[in-house]
């Protein structure tokens, strides 16, 4: 009797076994598309039975479930929306280039359904093969049950009393398909009750049904700009208009992934001074395929003031390991995805009015919130996909380049107090874009009693180096797209060129005052004065001949001083770079990412 209750329970726990599989793999997407809502119906929660979606709402009696709320007149269930109708007139004809209107492949988008199934990228996911299951199942069967374990943000209960948000969507001109697909993602992707309003903000597009068909469906509101205003005054408009005690911001071409909100609100509804983002997912611009992202990155910068992904430093990954999906401190937030208590993105003074169309707003408020005494976090167990592109399809008034220095100039003259002075370094024609009047902003930093920017450096972003007073060229040195780097090496080896990361490491120099060419400790070392000779890296010595170099041609050049020799990459092949008679060759053209000596 015992025998054969042990195989009809091992039995069963195939058979679950399997069916768990067959759900998470993906193989109930057929048959989930036949019931008209797409792959994963698991995590649909608009199929939730309203006696469970009561309970849900146990600390919001006032609000009722969305499976049992009553439409207002003239609006429509995301599902029951006419995605053939709205996106159809707008497709690519034969023959038209399908990146011409908004940079990525339209074709591919508009191949895709609004409720297109994603992969869960959330971290560890089921991390045992197909394989291992069934050895596992086995197992089960000669010794016992089985813990199967999923990731630790599929485990987590979240809280039932989450406060609700508005969503904030601006967009310009976007592909009718990936407009869509976003409003879907957060309708089907978020529990009904923490979803109070979608708020789409047209930005002045050309055609004003590109919102205003979408004003049909559930939950969204649709305000239009009577002139191009960019993202930060369209941002605040909708923030202005939000009935919700929480702001979520997103692009207009993402996709919300499984469980994305509620990881997000929780932090905020625990400290409201905490700005949150969540990992965002890499759709790409050419196939659409949804690629899941690092969980090991932080939002950082270079001192051009340039956005970039910085990876955890080996002892921030080793701390984590204990926890690997806790929150991320982050020096800075990309700016497209984030979520934000309502009243504390005003107290903060919103965005900065004065800033146009698109770029710096991100460095601007993530100073902002740092030194005036909030905290900036990626959240591991929130996933949202986001269409990066290699180009803007809408235009700038003036120019890109001179909007993006314009508003970075803002940021930086309004923040960054005597640091500013790197930036320009960098960036030297960013001293002749005029930035308007800034007197507003400076009174609002000293209204909140915010901290100085030598603050930021030192307790919020230690890992960007800052130059040595010595230093009169400092950063990346610069050949084209490659970049003078130590490969890895150390004392006594030779360097070569690799292609430029903007990571620092292997690649951060600095020419100092006493004409060092240094990294770290270590200094460019010419060994033999004849043309051809290899350079290597020896520790630095204050009067060693063999070590000094100086910038000539417009500091398009590294001389070095004792043969009068050039650095030159052409030997780079053949065993490290070399010092050669100097030429206009490309080989020995070198530059700096910051000159301190202009």
């Amino acid at each position: 009797m015992r025998r054969r209750s042990r195989m009809l329970l091992c039995f069963a726990f195939l058979w679950v076994l399997g069916i768990a599989y067959y759900m998470y793999s993906g193989g109930g997407s057929a048959l989930a598309a036949g019931a008209g809502g797409g792959a994963g119906r698991k995590e649909d929660w608009n199929e939730i039975d309203p006696i469970k979606m009561k309970d849900l709402h146990h600390s919001n009696g006032d609000e009722k479930a969305q499976s049992v709320e009553t439409l207002p007149p003239g609006k429509v269930r995301w599902r029951d929306f006419n995605q053939e109708a709205y996106v159809g007139g707008t497709m690519v004809r034969s023959g038209q280039d399908p990146y011409a209107r908004n940079k990525f492949n339209q074709v591919e988008s508009d191949k895709l359904r609004m409720d297109r199934a994603i992969p869960d990228t959330r971290h560890d996911h089921l991390r045992f093969s197909k394989e291992t299951q069934w050895k596992s199942a086995l197992c089960f069967c000669s010794h016992g049950p089985l813990s199967v374990q999923l990731g630790r943000c599929q485990r987590k209960q979240w809280r039932v009393d989450l406060p609700a948000t508005s969503v904030v969507i601006t967009f310009h001109n976007e592909a009718r398909s990936a407009l869509l697909r976003t409003v879907v993602s957060v309708l089907k992707k978020s529990p009904p009750h923490l979803i109070k309003e979608i708020i789409l903000v047209d930005d002045y597009s050309n055609d004003p049904e590109d919102g205003a068909l979408l004003g049909k469906i559930e939950k969204v509101r649709v305000l239009r700009n009577d002139r191009r205003e960019g993202l930060m005054r369209s941002r605040v408009r909708g923030a202005d208009a939000a009935q919700a005690k929480v702001l979520t911001f997103l692009d207009s071409h993402c996709e919300c992934n499984e469980h994305w909100l509620e990881p997000l609100l929780e932090r905020v509804a625990e400290d409201r001074t905490r700005v949150v983002s969540p990992i965002i997912d890499v759709i790409n611009m050419d196939n659409f395929q949804y690629v899941g992202a690092s969980a090991d990155l932080k939002g950082g910068f270079d001192w051009n003031l340039v956005f970039k992904w910085d990876y955890m430093t080996p002892e921030q990954r080793r701390s984590r390991q204990g926890n690997p999906v806790a929150p991320i401190k982050t020096p800075m937030i990309a700016g497209g995805l984030f979520v934000m208590d309502k009243f504390y993105f005003e107290e903060l003074g919103k965005y900065d009015m004065m800033m146009d169309v698109w770029g710096g707003e991100n460095l601007e408020i993530s100073f902002r919130v740092w030194q005036c005494g909030g905290s900036l976090e990626i959240i591991p167990c929130s996933r949202v996909g986001h269409v990066f592109r290699k180009q803007h399809p809408y235009t700038f008034p003036g120019g890109s380049g001179t909007v993006f220095a314009r508003n970075t100039r803002r940021a930086a003259e309004v923040w960054m107090d005597e640091y500013k002075n790197f930036y320009y370094a960098a960036v030297p024609s960013a001293r002749n874009v005029p930035y308007g009047n800034i007197q507003s902003r400076l009174e609002l930093r000293k209204k909140l009693s915010c901290k100085p920017f030598k603050w930021y450096l030192e307790n919020v972003y230690p890992e960007l180096r800052v130059p040595d007073h010595q230093d009169i060229a400092f950063g990346a040195l610069q050949q084209g797209t490659n970049c003078l780097d130590t490969l890895g090496h150390f004392a006594d080896g030779v360097v070569g060129v690799y292609e430029c990361h903007n990571a620092g490491g292997n690649q951060e120099w600095a020419l100092t005052k006493e004409k060092s060419v240094k990294h770290m400790d270590l200094c460019l070392t010419v060994v033999d004065r004849a043309p051809g000779s290899l350079i290597k890296l020896q520790g630095c010595r204050e009067n060693d001949s063999r070590q000094k170099w100086e910038q000539i041609e417009g500091n398009s050049k590294l001389r070095h001083v004792g043969s009068n020799l050039c650095l030159d990459s052409r030997t780079a092949k053949n065993g490290g770079l070399s010092v050669e008679v100097c030429s206009p060759a490309l080989s020995q053209q070198w530059k700096f990412s910051l000159n301190l000596q202009q």
